[in-house]
Order: C-alpha cells, then sequence, then structure tokens
C-alpha cells in the first residue's frame, strides 16, 4: 500500500493541466494527504522580459491569485498552494523532496514535435528523475 502523506500537484495554470487536480484531491481524501499546489514560473530569458515583468503591475501577485483560486471540491482535503521561480522540472523535484511528497500528480499535454525536441517534456523529466512515484494524465485540449 502506497503511503501518502502528501500529494504534489504541479499546475501550469490552464484548464487543461487543472483537469487531474480532482483526481489529486480524491487521492488525498482517500488517504489523508495533503495536496501542495505548485506553479513554477520559468525565470526570464531576456533583458527585455525581466523589463515586461517588472511594468506589469503585480506580476507574481496576478500568478498568486490564479494558483490560489484552484479549490480541493471537497473541504476536509487540505491544500497548500506554492509559487516559485525556477527551471519547472527542477523546481518540480526540488519541492517534492522539501514537502516529503508521496506522489506526483500531473497532467501532460502531449506536446510534440519541434517543441518536444528542443525543450522537452517537463512530464517526462519530472517521470525519469523524481524519487517518488510520479502519475501522468494526458488531457485533452481546449
Amino acid at each position: 500500500m502506497l503511503a501518502l502523506h502528501t500529494i504534489l500537484f504541479p499546475s501550469d495554470l490552464s484548464s487543461v493541466s487543472n483537469q487531474v487536480f480532482p483526481l489529486a484531491c480524491s487521492l488525498a481524501r482517500d488517504h489523508g494527504a495533503r495536496v501542495v499546489v505548485l506553479h513554477v514560473v520559468p525565470p526570464p530569458v531576456s533583458h527585455g522580459e525581466v523589463v515586461a515583468r517588472r511594468q506589469e503591475n503585480g506580476f507574481h501577485e496576478q500568478l498568486l491569485r490564479q494558483l490560489e483560486g484552484i479549490h480541493a471540491p471537497d473541504e476536509n482535503v487540505r491544500v497548500e498552494h506554492r509559487l516559485i521561480e525556477g527551471n519547472e522540472a527542477e523546481t518540480i523535484l526540488e519541492v517534492a523532496e522539501d514537502v516529503g511528497a508521496g506522489l506526483i500528480i500531473m497532467g501532460t499535454h502531449g506536446r510534440g514535435g519541434l517543441s518536444r525536441l528542443l525543450m522537452g517534456s517537463v512530464a517526462e523529466q519530472v517521470v525519469r528523475k523524481a524519487k517518488c512515484p510520479v502519475l501522468t494524465l494526458r488531457v485533452a485540449g481546449p
């Protein structure tokens, strides 16, 4: 039997990835676990992006409000929210270790072709390197 105290749910804040959230909550409820909802903000890649983020009023605050808008359908499920800037896969793996995740549940968009070749899949990197089980679910786009 899988001992679950913490489930990590990485989200890119899209409706597609958040389709997996009810499953995370259902497993958390059944195991008496908490769900840590994580959104990783990739670091800026250019000076222009740094400037644009500074000019946007409350860039991180807006993201945090979106993140905190992800609520468990069951009030008995404890949910924590974390917003961290960094490399997506590396940060997910670090947070999984920090919170003692017994399971990572994440949706995949099924990116393919050139973008996958150049960037790789975050879910694939997490599956290969995670120290705990990872459940990935391919979800349909809008």
